[in-house]
């Protein structure tokens, strides 16, 4: 029987709904079992071996920079690192327009995007956890090298690791970030690979910019896919979404394991209740109105799919307030070594 530990799969207060499901409805049996006050999976299957991961932590070292040095090495206007929750270092850009970004190191995760008159536009879970073990539920997390489930942990590796700063620079008032993540032993028990994942960050008054750029520094080959699961602060009743008209679809309603084609024949698209639906060719602009006084323009170049999720009932507590419009890269991405794939994202607010 091979343990999977607490940092490798999420625990069950945390597992996304869909997560959980496929869990629930794969050939593993799951088992959750308490240790050292940490939740761990336990998965079985008859006759099979299954790897065991261990914690980023345990293999790259727990002690993460801190803000105090961090700020001394970054020294860039509207760009400060800070103390986060659960101590855990965040970088967070102020505009002159009025606007600011909070970013946490682990996992690379934006966790707020506040506009110039206080709103956050982002939803980060009320149980989401910060303590360095298990991914950020919220905000914008990374999936890569994997979206979804797979041979490795669920969405991958990249949003359970520590980031570091790579550079910062600020043009105009509008300040800017760049993070990296290279390969270690413990990306290599998982995925085999060489890599150099770096994520850009800009603010303005009214625009959040993202892009992901994945680089093989292999002298082999590799595929992956990924996503950015952004989670916007909704009302999930009065949310809706315009531009998917005439995409192909794959919804996993009603059941996560077979997802049903069909194309999308809407103009708007609502959240009347459990929706997981990836639309495949997707357009390069959305628009999402929250249900709240806000729309937001969601460009992008190069990410090529979309995806639309709310848990409905399974996440009772939380799920009336915010719907994740998701951009992904479905199909295999494909890199030659020293080849790059970048994915730019462009939020506008209105």
């Amino acid at each position: 029987m091979a343990t999977i530990p607490a940092a490798s799969l999420l625990s069950l207060s945390t597992l996304c709904p869909r997560e959980w499901n496929s869990l629930k409805t794969s050939s593993f049996v799951p088992r959750w079992a308490n240790n050292n006050c940490l939740k761990q999976v336990v998965l079985k299957q008859s006759g099979k071996k299954y790897p065991s991961w261990a914690r980023a932590s345990q293999i790259t070292g727990s002690a993460a920079i801190t803000a105090e040095k961090l700020n001394q090495e970054i020294g860039c206007l509207g760009v400060k690192a800070e103390e986060g929750e659960g101590k855990l270092t965040k970088v967070v850009l102020k505009s002159d327009g009025g606007s600011e970004v909070e970013i946490y190191l682990f996992g690379g995760c934006i966790s707020s995007w506040k506009i110039p008159e206080g709103k956050d536009l982002l939803f980060v879970r009320p149980d989401a956890v910060f303590n360095g073990q298990k991914p950020i539920s919220g905000g914008i997390p990374h999936c890569f090298p994997q979206f979804g489930p797979g041979p490795m942990q669920q969405h991958g590796f990249a949003r359970n690791m520590t980031w570091s700063v790579a550079s910062s620079s600020n043009s105009e008032g509008n300040p800017t970030v760049t993070l990296e993540l290279k390969d270690n032993a413990y990306t290599h028990s998982m995925w085999d690979f060489k890599f150099l994942a770096t994520y850009k960050v800009t603010v303005d008054s009214d625009k959040l910019s993202t892009e992901l750029i994945i680089k093989n520094t292999d002298n082999k080959a590799f595929s992956f896919t990924a996503a950015l699961h952004t989670y916007f602060r909704a009302s999930v009743t009065g949310a809706l979404v315009k531009g998917l008209k005439g995409c192909k679809t794959l919804s996993k309603f009603p059941d996560p394991q077979n997802p049903v084609e069909g194309v999308e024949e809407r103009e708007i698209v609502n959240f009347p209740g459990f929706v997981d639906c990836i639309y495949l060719d997707a357009p390069n602009k959305l628009r999402l109105e929250n249900g709240l006084g806000n729309a937001i323009s969601i460009e992008n170049k190069n990410w090529g799919d979309a995806v639309l999720w709310n848990p409905h009932l399974q996440m009772e507590a939380c799920y009336k307030d915010f719907v994740c419009v998701e951009n992904a890269k479905i199909g295999k991405v494909e890199l030659e070594p020293g080849q790059t794939w970048s994915g730019l994202q462009y939020l506008t607010a209105s």
